[in-house]
Order: C-alpha cells, then sequence, then structure tokens
C-alpha cells in the first residue's frame, strides 16, 4: 500500500517557485529546492517529475497568479486608460526586496530565449491573453476619446507588453519605485490626446 504525501503540494511548489524566482533555473540546485521545500530528494521527484519538470510548473503557476494580477488591474477601472496605468503602475512593488525579485516569466525569457519550445509556447499563450485584452482597452479608450484614435491597438498592445517587460528589468536591476512609476506615467501620456 502506497504511503500519502506528507506534505501540501501547492504550498511545497510555491516554496520551489520563490527559489527558482530569485535565482533562476540554472542557478538552483536540487538541494536548494529540498531546503526550501521541506520535503526529501524521492518526494520531489515522486511528486514534481525532474527540476526541469518542477521548475516548468512553478513557472505556470507564477505566470497564472501574475497574469492574473494583471488583468484584474488592467479590467478593475471602467477607464480604459486608468486600467492601462494601474497595469503598468501596479507591476511596481514597493517593497525593496520584492521588487528586486523581477518578473520569474521575464527571468525565463534571460535565461533561456527561444532554445525551450515548451516555454515559447507557455509564454506565447500568456502573451496573447494580455496583449488580446490591452488592445480590447485601447479600443475602449479610442472610442471614448481617452486615448489617440490614431494608433493601432495591436501596435499599442504590444508596446505596452513591452514596457511591462522593460520595467521589470529595470526593477531587477535595482530601479526604484518612483522611477518604475515615473517610466510608467511617461508611457501612459503617450497614449493620450493632448
Amino acid at each position: 500500500m502506497a504511503r500519502p504525501r506528507e506534505f501540501d503540494r501547492d504550498t511545497a511548489l510555491d516554496k520551489a517557485m520563490q527559489v527558482f524566482w530569485a535565482k533562476g533555473f540554472a542557478a538552483t540546485s536540487t538541494d536548494d529546492l529540498i531546503q526550501a521545500m521541506g520535503i526529501g530528494r524521492q518526494s520531489v521527484y515522486n511528486a514534481f517529475g525532474d527540476k526541469k519538470q518542477l521548475y516548468m510548473e512553478a513557472l505556470g503557476a507564477y505566470q497564472r497568479r501574475t497574469v492574473g494580477g494583471h488583468l484584474s488591474r488592467l479590467n478593475a477601472p471602467a477607464s480604459p486608460i486608468q486600467g492601462i496605468s494601474d497595469l503598468l503602475i501596479g507591476l511596481t512593488s514597493e517593497e525593496d526586496a520584492r521588487r528586486a525579485l523581477g518578473c520569474m516569466g521575464v527571468g525565463s525569457v534571460g535565461e533561456f530565449g527561444i532554445s525551450d519550445p515548451a516555454l515559447v509556447e507557455q509564454r506565447a499563450r500568456i502573451g496573447t491573453l494580455l496583449g488580446t485584452r490591452i488592445a480590447e482597452r485601447i479600443r475602449e479608450g479610442q472610442a471614448t476619446g481617452e486615448i489617440l484614435p490614431d494608433l493601432d491597438p495591436a501596435e499599442i498592445a504590444g508596446f505596452i507588453q513591452m514596457t511591462m517587460t522593460g520595467l521589470q528589468l529595470a526593477a531587477r536591476a535595482g530601479a526604484s519605485a518612483a522611477d518604475l512609476t515615473t517610466l510608467a506615467r511617461f508611457t501612459i501620456d503617450r497614449l493620450r490626446p493632448a
């Protein structure tokens, strides 16, 4: 008879995610994961597979959580331009240690680029979901006169997503909350009619 698991899988996954987020895939050892997760080596393998499978699952959980937050900030205000502003400004944590982590998803791009087809596909799904909703909010803002009417919504959505990446990289490089917020506001101001 198989013994029941003696740990909470979601809690262990969250702890692994924190390690991968802080250190990246290559710099994270199996011992780092075992120590952080508080479970034995065999339990890690039985529950999550190898280190790469654990990373993929942790990254997926991270992306679902963060994209949920992005969409919530984007969708909450009635004003489309305010939603886009909330999306960008909401990326910046006031807490220095958390802000310095940047984005685990952006970190995976820096570490793997396009070398791993599964990661590329995972990022594309998330990016398309978010990009589509940003473009919809841009169209809404154009209809209400909040956003310049001659801008292409898909191009601006791509620009917003690249700005998000830049803000997260700058955060990882040590940019202050004030500097990141200034850059986010500068971006938003470029969308408004004069």
